[in-house]
């Protein structure tokens, strides 16, 4: 009997840590969808539809290197380093500046 009691313990125990986990987890992603809601909300600020666009392609092709650069866009905006709202023109501006320099190959016969 005593040992029936202590394994119900166990599995309380269990149960309640297992809750408090996932209302952890819970808490946790809620508070990164209410991050990325109000970046949105930046960014929506700043640029322009087509710009914002060309940053939805980039995050498809490449998912960090456009969060890097929404990041960025809203640190400079913040900091009054960006014209407001900044166009597709301006955009792709910025994002030559930020993609390292191509090397060119030649290839010579011997």
């Amino acid at each position: 009997m005593a040992e029936d009691q202590e394994l119900e313990e166990i599995r309380r125990r269990k149960m309640l840590e297992l809750q408090q986990k996932l209302a952890e987890e819970q808490r946790r992603i809620q508070m990164q969808q209410q991050i990325e809601m109000q970046k949105q909300a930046i960014l929506r600020r700043i640029l322009t539809p087509q710009a914002r666009q060309r940053l939805t392609n980039i995050k498809i092709v490449r998912p960090e290197f456009a969060s890097q650069l929404e990041i960025q866009l809203i640190q400079l905006a913040q900091a009054g380093k960006l014209r407001i709202p900044v166009t597709d023109e301006q955009l792709k501006i910025i994002l030559k500046h930020l993609q390292p320099q191509k090397r060119e190959f030649k290839i010579r016969r011997i």
